[in-house]
């Protein structure tokens, strides 16, 4: 039941995170006015403003323009339910169950704004990042939460450091500062081993979706290919967070063969 519970009330949260991935990057209010088309700016009723359940019922359309409302708003609704009652189903109401709950809630969140609109918000980063150090207090003490300063502090200087090296070479903006923010968040949540693994693997997928995409499209004016790195970056953030113990250990594991 407990599960249960806990999968209807993520539900509810990734319906207000859809409110928050549509209005952030255009800095608009997310307490007012109400929920409303996008296309039209119809506001929705009670009964067309349910998780899942209304988008279905009117099969994707609005019921003032008839326009069809995107996909994305189930989506992101069924995923923050399942990352709701998986992690109760796992762990149980725990701290530690919190934490992973908002961390995963947070990066589903930044990945869909920088995929949609290349934009990742302050009003998510910079709170995670305080966020990030408060459970790492809880669950390491003062020291935890020190470490969890400390990491962030160094992701900021290692993205800035990339940024301002691209800057030299090509006399042109490579990395946002969102993505600086972003992996601060990051290394606050998951700390500087795992935080550098998130990195790691968000700039080596981002690399592979760049090459295979320039591969199969063969686009004009591919030098100025623009990639959301934030969508990369929570991938490899979800990544690490869930495997990258044992991903480290193996890695470390290779220089003690023989």
């Amino acid at each position: 039941m407990l599960t249960i519970f806990a999968g209807l009330f993520g539900l509810a949260f990734g319906s207000f995170l859809n409110v928050c991935i549509a209005r952030l990057p255009l800095h608009e209010s997310i307490v007012r006015p109400r929920s409303r088309c996008p296309q039209c700016r119809a506001q929705l009723s009670d009964r067309d403003n349910l998780p899942v359940v209304s988008w279905l019922l009117l099969r994707g359309r609005c019921r003032s323009c008839g326009k069809r409302i995107a996909v994305r708003y189930p989506a992101v609704e069924l995923a923050s339910a399942a990352i709701f009652a998986g992690f109760v189903a796992y762990g149980g109401l725990t701290a530690a169950t919190v934490g992973g709950i908002v961390f995963c809630w947070m990066l589903l969140g930044l990945a869909v704004m920088d995929g949609e609109t290349m934009v990742l918000p302050d009003a998510f980063t910079l709170p995670g990042i305080a966020l990030g150090v408060v459970f790492a207090a809880i669950a390491g003490g003062w020291r935890g939460g020190l470490r969890s300063v400390l990491a962030a502090v160094g992701a900021v200087a290692v993205l800035l450091g990339i940024r301002a090296i691209y800057w030299a070479l090509r006399r042109r903006e490579g990395l946002g500062l969102g993505d600086a923010k972003l992996m601060a968040m990051i290394a606050a949540w998951l700390g500087a081993q795992l935080g550098l693994l998130a990195l790691f693997m968000g700039v080596v997928s981002a690399a592979m979706y760049a090459l295979g995409w320039l591969a199969v499209a063969r686009p004009k004016g591919a030098g100025q290919l623009k990639l959301p790195l934030g969508v990369f970056l929570c991938a490899g953030a979800a990544y690490a967070y869930f495997f990258g113990g044992e991903t480290v250990a193996w890695y470390l594991g290779l220089f003690h063969l023989g």
